[in-house]
């Protein structure tokens, strides 16, 4: 590893509970803020034993409960008291927030479609526009490097910040690494500024635990 590089372990939230129809996630600041399920927690559990092991530094989280719910097994083992970055959390999914997103995927919204067509959030009405996006997760990714140079990093993300990132480091299409598991685990490097992809989306630690959700909660 060049000295100075920051590396950065990328983990996706471990499956939130599901959606009940009518009744909408808690909100925290307009976004759905869901708790694990059982599913989850096994999944955040599998994170710890994958990740315990390694040198690691700081373990960030974003100011979604699923985010700081997945990290706390692995803090535990570490003694290490995670880091609330909120410039890490998920997109804002407008209208469709709260849990309702899942219906409209599951619909196959012609809205939906669009945005899968286009590769921006923002068809979905009042959703959070891609300038904006890029714009809070580089503040938060400028923060967190800049305090850690030459350290090892956990962050315990979204799917949608996950793959922002990963397409900002790769410089490719703006969906192109929107698939991520819950509890997977992808890696970047930050050289003099400079992102590198290492990995996206390991999941072997996850081969007694399942989930089918690609979608960003």
């Amino acid at each position: 590893m060049p000295e100075g590089a920051t590396d950065i372990y990328l983990v996706r939230h471990g499956e939130s509970r599901a959606a009940i129809e009518g009744k909408l996630f808690p909100l925290l600041n307009g976004q759905g803020d869901p708790e694990l399920s059982s599913e989850g927690r096994a999944q955040a559990i599998a994170v710890a034993e994958k990740l315990v092991r390694l040198p690691i530094n700081a373990v960030y989280v974003s100011n979604l409960r699923r985010t700081l719910e997945t990290a706390n097994p692995l803090c535990e083992r570490l003694g290490l008291n995670p880091i609330e970055e909120p410039d890490l959390r998920e997109v804002h999914l407008g209208d469709w927030e709260g849990g309702l997103f899942r219906a409209k995927v599951q619909e196959n919204d012609p809205l939906y479609q669009r945005m899968q067509d286009e590769e921006r959030w923002d068809v979905i009405p009042n959703a959070e526009s891609s300038k904006s996006l890029k714009k809070r997760i580089g503040r938060a990714l400028t923060r967190i490097i800049k305090d850690n140079p030459g350290k090892l990093l956990v962050a315990v993300v979204h799917g949608g910040v996950i793959g922002h990132i990963l397409s900002e480091a790769a410089q490719s299409r703006p969906f192109a690494f929107s698939g991520s598991d819950n509890g997977s685990i992808s890696r970047i490097v930050s050289v003099e500024g400079k992102l590198t992809l290492r990995s996206f989306n390991q999941t072997d630690h996850l081969h007694s635990v399942s989930s089918e959700s690609h979608l960003p909660t």
